[in-house]
């Protein structure tokens, strides 16, 4: 009883990772685009004091960019937006993949070597080095230093 019951909440897990609900009212939950492409009229076009047009000119202009805006983008999005979701959706597949099964084994292999050279350097460390710093460290050892300060 409990092998199926975890069977079907494995099938259930499975099942809600591909079916996951969108959230049609906030696109971007994780602000990842907050200040790169939040670009509006002001933040484009300024006319400084004293170099004005006609009301009407900046009116239309305002009205102008935020409504070309808006339409190329939704034009884009429909003309390419399903290919480039394709498309990265590929590349992230190949890179997980590669991850997964090429990049991973490669770290644990090189570590599993590493270790065992590090081994060997310890070993000629010690044999070698550490003999030869221990010498070297008992005939500077009866070297006295005295500092006078003379006025």
């Amino acid at each position: 009883m409990m092998a199926e019951e975890r069977t079907d909440l494995e099938a259930q897990i499975v099942k809600d990772i591909h079916c996951k609900e969108i959230d049609l009212v906030n696109r971007d939950p994780k602000n990842i685009n907050e200040d790169i492409v939040k670009v509006d009229f002001e933040d484009v076009i300024a006319e400084p004091v004293g170099t004005y047009s006609f009301d009407g000119v900046w009116k239309v202009s305002y009205t102008t960019f935020t409504v070309s805006k808006y339409w190329c983008y939704r034009l884009l999005s429909t003309l390419l937006g399903v290919p480039l979701a394709l498309l990265w959706g590929f590349l992230f597949a190949c890179i997980s993949f590669c991850h997964i099964w090429a990049v991973v084994p490669c770290i644990k292999s090189y570590l599993i070597e590493i270790q065992c050279i590090s081994h060997i350097y310890s070993l000629c460390i010690r044999t070698f080095c550490n003999p030869l710093f221990a010498a070297l460290g008992q005939m500077c050892s009866s070297i006295k230093v005295m500092l006078r300060k003379e006025v």
